[in-house]
């Protein structure tokens, strides 16, 4: 049976933690957009993040805010996302990782597809705070849902990129390295960090609202 959300459920000012990640990032920004590795892959991949920082930033000051947590996970996409813009995804070192657990191929693409998922957190909880689902199992499929659409956009965007593009700078910003099946991969480690956060906003998450 379906739960009906308590009235007060709003989340306590984030203070300084969501300026402090603001100014790293703005940081790495700067310096990794100096020399990067190709300058038109450079701007495709950064671009984004940055409508992405941008729109939190509006947000936060019209009022919609976010508890620590849910910044913390949405900054690991974004500053995950400017390295792979600076170096290229295929190229950023991290061998390390796939040697660790026997990968043949850079799989920092791959760990940052499950951070999209990641943002999974933030929509569960915005619409936690204002009661704007009061199914709970809808409201963990809604933002299950956004994170699977926005991954399957992206990819399509990501095509039609490197169509357009062509040459390095297409191949660079598809980074499939050779797998066929590069696009159906990205959008299940999407999904997958979908699914954790929303295990992590069922463990912390709710115990923080009434």
């Amino acid at each position: 049976m379906d739960h009906v959300l308590p009235a007060s459920t709003a989340v306590p000012n984030p203070s300084w933690f969501p300026k402090l990640l603001l100014a790293i990032y703005l940081i790495e920004f700067v310096l990794l957009g100096i020399t990067p590795a190709e300058r038109g892959t450079w701007w495709a991949e950064n671009l984004p993040i940055f409508l992405i920082v941008v729109a939190l930033v509006v947000l936060y000051v019209r009022g919609v805010q976010f508890s620590n947590l849910a910044y913390a996970l949405m900054s690991v996409l974004i500053f995950m996302h400017t390295i792979g813009g600076h170096y290229t995804f295929e190229k950023v070192p991290f061998d390390w990782f796939s040697n660790l657990f026997g990968f043949k191929r850079n799989m920092y693409d791959r760990v940052a597809h499950v951070s999209v998922g990641f943002f999974a957190y933030a929509l569960i909880e915005y619409t936690d705070q204002r009661n704007l689902i009061r199914s709970r199992v809808i409201s963990y499929l809604f933002p299950l849902c956004v994170i699977g659409t926005v991954a399957m956009a992206y990819e399509i965007i990501e095509w039609i990129y490197a169509v357009t593009a062509g040459g390095t700078a297409g191949a660079a910003f598809l980074g499939s390295q050779g797998d066929i099946w590069d696009a159906q991969k990205d959008m299940l480690a999407d999904t997958s960090g979908a699914v954790l956060a929303l295990i992590l906003y069922a463990l912390l998450g709710r115990n923080k609202k009434g």
